[in-house]
């Protein structure tokens, strides 16, 4: 074969090559970035709902550039796992409990605290606060970027047989919390006995009597049909349950400015959305287990914040009267 044919041979080949390679680079700029969304909730509750509403929207303003993939029911690593996953780099958004980025910057924790809250709003007022957006910086400079605190899917109640008014009617009842230390040291601080477990092992643990009682939301009271098994609903409110959104900054950064204006609008809009849709939800919910033979009765509040605010005071790396700070904003 002359050397004119092979030259002939191998542009030819090249020129494929070169074509292939340019159609592989041209799919892959139109392919968008996935964002992977992980949370615990399951597909029914508001929470969900209303996270897979801000993550439609996103991806149609962005059709092409970005898109946002949720993954319930714990799926993805959730809790702890999953803010490594935000503090790594990811492209990965978790929504969860404010409490779990404390860990880097303890005052999140804090929001959470006991017998801080009466009303949904109280908690906004200090969430959209200057002392917040304090707060949302400091978390900055660990590598989280927050994109919204508001969440809310309830606030927490105790079950019991017992009718509870005042902190003095909790002592040494055995109720069921999550096994974490904010919850065991306010149960503690009340004067109860906290016996931390799953929820999985919640209502065997009430039919057997292991445990005299419990706290939850009025959904969980509702839909786990505790009214078969406790009677008695005492008005603490003593957490409010709400889950954070946090990415990378890294992540956050790479974006355009386009794209992170429609983020941050889409989630802003859906934890509005999921708030409102919360206020019905919590009537529904208050509704049924009345009508199932629930007696609910309100506490003596004021005794119930002098004997949590210890909490405040002792719980590792708080600020200085961050009790009253928060307290001072939740009445602006």
């Amino acid at each position: 074969m002359s050397k004119k044919k092979i030259f002939k041979i191998l542009s030819l080949v090249l020129g494929v090559l070169f074509l292939l390679v340019g159609c592989g680079e041209k799919k892959t700029e139109n392919k968008p970035r996935v964002i992977k969304v992980s949370h615990v909730f399951q597909t029914n509750e508001p929470t969900h709902i209303y996270i897979q509403q801000a993550a439609d929207r996103i991806n149609e303003r962005l059709k092409g550039q970005l898109e946002f993939q949720v993954y319930p029911n714990g799926e993805l690593p959730s809790y702890k796992d999953a803010i490594e996953q935000v503090l790594r780099g990811s492209n990965f958004v978790s929504v969860v409990d404010p409490s779990y980025i404390g860990d880097y910057v303890p005052d999140f924790t804090a929001l959470v605290g006991p017998m801080l809250y009466t009303t949904y709003e109280e908690y906004t007022n200090v969430t959209s606060s200057d002392f917040v957006k304090e707060l949302e910086k400091k978390a900055e400079e660990k590598g989280i970027k927050v994109l919204s605190l508001d969440f809310i899917f309830g606030f927490r109640q105790i079950v019991t047989d017992k009718v509870i008014k005042s902190p003095e009617d909790l002592k040494g009842m055995k109720l069921r919390v999550p096994a974490s230390k904010l919850w065991i040291d306010t149960f503690n601080a009340m004067g109860a006995n906290p016996v931390a477990m799953p929820w999985s092992e919640t209502v065997s643990a009430l039919q057997q009597k292991v445990i005299d009682g419990t706290e939850t939301t009025y959904s969980f009271m509702s839909n786990s049909k505790l009214y078969e098994l406790r009677k008695n609903v005492a008005l603490t409110n003593h957490f409010i349950g709400t889950g954070g959104v946090y990415i990378s900054t890294k992540v956050w950064d790479s974006f355009t400015e386009e794209q992170r204006n429609v983020i941050q609008e889409e989630i802003s809009q859906a934890a509005k959305d999921n708030i409102e849709k919360m206020y019905e939800l919590d009537e529904q919910f208050k509704q049924d287990i009345i009508k199932n033979g629930m007696v609910l009765n309100e506490v003596n509040l004021e005794k119930f914040q002098e004997k949590t605010k210890k909490v405040f005071d002792e719980f590792p790396g708080f600020s200085p009267n961050v009790y009253e700070k928060i307290m001072k904003e939740t009445k602006r």
